[in-house]
């Protein structure tokens, strides 16, 4: 503890933005021979709007995921309507940056129009039409950014949170338990090259981490390729424990596959639930002052805390190096992150490494730190 109280009182208040000190180095370099270092992105940080958020994009990280920009509703609104500007923005962005650009995502439940399980009646379509609709959705946009976007999330979330079993969806439903196979092998012949991946939020817990695990093998046994499993690391701040995270990074290993952490973040707000490192979209609470602790700013004593489990985590990424590709922050500034709305709207959040005026954060600094250190 003392060690990381020397480094923030030593450490850079922040980065001045557009230029980086040459002995301070950056998330990409500090961890060049590891893995990737990215960020999800807005719309914003791609057409010029948020110019400080897209320097800081470029100076900091070597992987960039759009947050909402390839998902089923933004990019295919209507059954013959395809809006891909965004999404040709945001991979035109990585390509003149020397990024690697992932896809997020095909498969999903949420997200995902009505209209792609009904027919014009409103009733459920049947297995063939929603397998065509299926395979002409991924043929279109996976086939559209071949050889640029170098890996997708295929299947996002499939897994039920309470048991392991696979989710109750419309995929589900009305596919059958194959629905998974399926996108994988639609994915696969539209770009054979392109990385593929599962995500999901909440596979520390053991329950949902054997749930993936018979999901991939199921893949596995019929000859489709998984490349990586995205581990969502929408972590508080002393939940879940660096044991139990190391524990499916070991689990999921075994099965040959990588382990990419796609989707970081540490909340510091209490939640009204009492589950922990959940991202179901789908929970909502009424505003309450208690829950909104810190519209003043973070205290030191939880800005020690935060300081204290980024560089933990990083320390444990680190460690499982040769299986991790890829550590993906959801969001660039705690401005951008969707914990200011989730699971109460309005609250003011600080789940990243840079703050809302674009500065480094001491728990920026310690995670840079601690890779130098590791490198000696």
């Amino acid at each position: 503890m003392k060690a990381r109280n020397i480094l923030l009182t030593t450490a850079l208040a922040g980065v001045a933005l557009g230029f980086v000190q040459k002995a301070q180095p950056t998330l990409k370099d500090a961890f060049k021979k590891d893995f990737y270092v990215g960020a999800a992105l807005n719309y914003r940080q791609l057409n010029g709007q948020d110019a400080k958020a897209t320097a800081l994009i470029k100076q900091q990280f070597n992987t960039i995921s759009p947050e909402n920009l390839l998902k089923w509703g933004p990019v295919h609104p209507q059954l013959n309507t395809y809006n891909f500007k965004p999404a040709d923005d945001y991979v035109a962005f990585g390509q003149q940056n020397n990024m690697f650009i992932i896809g997020h995502t095909l498969m999903w439940h949420q997200q995902t129009p009505k209209w792609v399980f009904e027919d014009e009646a409103g009733k459920p379509v049947s297995r063939e039409v929603l397998l065509k609709r299926l395979e002409e959705h991924i043929n279109t946009v996976v086939g559209r950014y071949k050889g640029k976007i170098g890996g997708w999330d295929v299947l996002n979330e499939a897994i039920d949170d309470q048991q392991g079993d696979l989710r109750k969806t419309k995929w589900l439903e009305i596919l059958g338990e194959d629905f998974a196979a399926k996108a994988f092998e639609y994915a696969h012949k539209a770009d054979p090259k392109a990385e593929l991946y599962y995500n999901d939020y909440s596979l520390f817990r053991p329950e949902k981490r054997e749930g993936v695990i018979k999901l991939v093998k199921s893949l596995q046994a019929k000859g489709v390729k998984v490349t990586a499993i995205g581990m969502q690391g929408h972590y508080g701040l002393k939940q879940p424990s660096i044991e139990q995270i190391e524990a499916s990074i070991v689990a999921f290993s075994k099965l040959g596959v990588h382990v990419n952490f796609t989707e970081l973040d540490v909340d510091v707000l209490p939640k009204p639930s009492r589950r922990q490192g959940g991202a179901d979209i789908s929970e909502n609470y009424a505003a309450a002052t208690q829950y909104n602790p810190y519209q003043a700013g973070l205290p030191d004593s939880v800005q020690q805390q935060l300081t204290n489990r980024y560089a933990d985590l990083f320390a444990l990424f680190h460690k499982h190096r040769d299986v991790i590709d890829r550590i993906t922050l959801w969001g660039v500034t705690d401005a951008d992150s969707w914990l200011n709305d989730w699971p109460i709207r309005g609250r003011t959040s600080y789940p990243l490494l840079f703050g809302r005026n674009y500065e480094a954060k001491p728990a920026f600094q310690s995670v840079v730190q601690a890779a130098a250190q590791k490198s000696k």
